[in-house]
């Protein structure tokens, strides 16, 4: 494992953190054995570096990682969540908030606490509250160590907010899809320029940049002299900017772990050639023709009014024209159209109300989009490709509880 030092901390920290905003579930809920067996084997191979946040898993994100930092693996790691500003409304509710956290996560300190997801708006609010006042406090009586922010708004109020106080970090979205977005690259340069440590989250942007490539994009990646995967080549275009510290992945598959720590021991800043830099511009801007939707599945959005589910629509859909998924509808069918949880998250239920709109970082338009949606899959055998697919699955539990009873039977009746 690479280890960078954040001069602002004086801390060594993994150039890989574990997020821990898309653990693997089961049931709906999360997968309790298998996510701290991915966990606690990260910190193994030399994470350091472990973050959540208040409403991960519907809020049941930092009793987990709470429990699954027991028997020791608490002192192995920098642990960073957040303070939400959307459930802040008095300056006692911060001191409240951060108490029920230390509770949740079994710990007596938080080593990095952020505001969470600032923009103009919401950093004028908290600062009105006196956000800065509280941080002073909470890092003088220990239950703090290190006070940053998570941002996506745009770069005037990036920079307003670091000039602002003395921030040692702040966590921004950075991807080659993304050096002029939000923060992007001068934001970036500009918070090392003043002395800040830089986390970068959606390095991978929501797993779009690993996964199902589509051909005109494979072409140019097969141009390249050192061969990689898609994964590898997004995670060291972050990791050659010597101005990151840490990018955190959402793991959640023990494959896609077990790659991004090979990749974590081999990336330094400055390796890339320049005509490995320029392969990656023309990536960029191949999907940029193919995307949709600029959601990378956040979920702050959520909970819709009418029910949509809308990173799940909205995923589909670049899915379906950006990754050339051809099974996008029928996981469309089967996660949004009820097939497999009973309940329909339909785009068609969008009722505009704009609910969303204001908690959507990336600004996605989203009634405008979800319009499209529902008019690409949702057509007039929508319904009886639904009610196809729920049969399917009623007969497959079925056959399984079958094969079960008789396996049951077939051992009992072993000598």
């Amino acid at each position: 494992m690479l280890y960078r030092k954040m001069d602002s901390t004086g801390e060594e920290l993994s150039i890989l953190g574990f997020g821990c905003m898309r653990l693997p579930q089961k049931g709906g809920r999360i997968d309790e054995e298998r996510a701290t067996r991915q966990l606690r084997h990260a910190i193994d191979r030399g994470v350091n570096y472990v973050d959540t946040a208040v409403p991960y898993h519907m809020g049941t994100c930092e009793p987990f990682v709470g429990r699954a930092l027991s028997s020791g693996y608490r002192d192995r790691v920098k642990l960073a969540t957040k303070l939400p500003p959307w459930e802040t409304n008095t300056r006692e509710d911060m001191d409240r908030i951060l108490g029920e956290q230390l509770d949740r996560l079994q710990t007596d300190h938080i080593d990095y606490y952020l505001v969470h997801a600032l923009d103009g708006n919401s950093w004028v609010k908290m600062r009105d509250l006196g956000v800065l006042d509280f941080l002073e406090r909470a890092k003088s009586d220990g239950r703090i160590m290190h006070a940053g922010f998570s941002f996506h708004g745009d770069l005037p109020a990036f920079k307003e907010i670091i000039d602002a106080w003395g921030w040692q970090f702040c966590q921004i979205q950075y991807n080659y899809l993304d050096e002029k977005f939000q923060a992007g690259t001068e934001g970036l340069e500009y918070a090392a320029a003043k002395g800040l440590g830089t986390i970068v989250m959606e390095g991978l942007r929501g797993g779009l940049l690993g996964r199902n490539v589509p051909p005109e994009v494979r072409r140019i990646w097969d141009e390249a002299d050192v061969k990689r995967t898609p994964a590898e080549w997004a995670l060291r275009w972050v990791w050659n900017r010597p101005e990151v510290h840490v990018i955190l992945s959402g793991m959640n598959d023990e494959g896609h772990i077990a790659e991004n720590l090979r990749i974590a021991d081999e990336a330094p800043p400055d390796s890339l050639t320049d005509r490995e830099l320029e392969l990656v511009r023309r990536v960029a801007g191949t999907y940029r023709g193919l995307m949709k939707s600029d959601c990378t599945g956040c979920r702050y959005c959520l909970p819709c009014p009418a029910g949509v589910a809308i990173p799940d629509c909205l995923q589909g859909y670049n899915n379906k024209h950006a990754l050339r998924d051809k099974r996008a509808g029928m996981m469309y069918a089967l996660f949004v159209g009820g097939a497999f949880s009973g309940t329909p998250a339909l785009a068609s239920l969008c009722t505009e109300c704009g609910t969303c709109l204001p908690k959507c970082p990336q600004n996605v338009p989203v009634p405008e989009l979800l319009k499209e949606v529902a008019a690409d899959f949702e057509g007039p055998l929508f319904p009886v490709k639904t009610w196809l697919l729920k049969r399917m699955m009623a007969v497959g539990q079925w056959r399984g509880k079958r094969g079960l009873a008789r396996a049951g039977q077939s051992s009992s009746q072993d000598p």
